[in-house]
């Protein structure tokens, strides 16, 4: 048996589904707890290697890890590309990693549903086509997990790329889904973004940053009231501001 096959990890791609509830499918959704050095996660975000890639120091990264010291073996969330330097740094402190690029199913899903009124111009009767109706649509397909099943998110710069309605009930299902105490590391421009980018962690207090294409318009800078308003159910927020007109917060459950 191969070191791949003894963690599930064999056939074409290095990730292994988690097991959802009957009746649920996401197509960006996986799960990985253990894995080889050297292997590629199986994701677009991480089998193209960038060609300028910065590095920028986070404090809202050290701030979220010391919030997860002496947790033993945690759950995480990352909901941006499945990059195997981020998987590995959170594997080897004992987490299982869930992947959910919350950005390009929300792009495949309007795409989709975009195709669909076209093809059937009687749909907007069957379906709900408002902003709400849609988010809540494309959530019973995605991030479909049992609640209280994670003890931390990643959530990044995407509530930034979402629509309102979306960016509501993302922020919902995000606090259903976290335990009591459950932490959450979101990022908000202060100002419209020049340029789509991803994240992945390169230490305990340093993010790469990597140019790429845009999957979904910018959508809203979010003022700090705002963006209380989104997390007023969670008990503890901490914010650190950086000079690329990025905001790190830390919302606590």
């Amino acid at each position: 048996m191969t070191l791949l096959n003894k963690f599930g990890i064999g056939g074409h791609s290095d990730i292994s589904r988690n097991p959802r509830p009957s009746g649920s499918s996401s197509p960006n959704s996986k799960s990985l707890s253990a894995t080889a050095p050297g292997t590629s996660a199986g994701s677009p975000g991480s089998s193209r290697a960038p060609e300028h890639t910065a590095t920028r120091v986070s404090n809202g990264l050290k701030e979220f890890l010391w919030n997860l010291e002496g947790l033993g073996r945690g759950t995480l969330l990352d909901l941006g590309a499945a990059w195997q330097t981020t998987l590995n740094f959170f594997i080897e402190r004992n987490f299982r990693v869930s992947t959910e690029d919350i950005l390009r199913g929300w792009k495949i899903f309007l795409d989709e549903d975009e195709a669909r009124l076209r093809d059937d111009p009687t749909l907007p009767e069957k379906l709900d086509t408002t902003p709400e109706g849609r988010a809540s649509r494309f959530l019973k397909s995605n991030m479909q997990y049992k609640p209280a099943s994670f003890d931390a998110v990643l959530l990044w710069d995407a509530l930034d790329y979402l629509d309102p309605a979306m960016t509501r009930q993302t922020v919902t299902c995000i606090t259903e889904l976290l335990r009591p105490a459950g932490i959450v590391l979101a990022m908000f421009h202060s100002k419209k973004a020049e340029g789509f980018q991803r994240y992945r962690v390169a230490d305990s207090n340093t993010l790469q940053v990597v140019p790429a294409r845009s999957l979904t318009p910018f959508s809203k800078v979010y003022q700090n009231r705002e963006i209380q308003d989104l997390f007023s159910h969670f008990r503890t927020t901490k914010s650190f501001v950086g000079r690329d007109q990025l905001r790190e917060n830390l919302f606590i459950k």
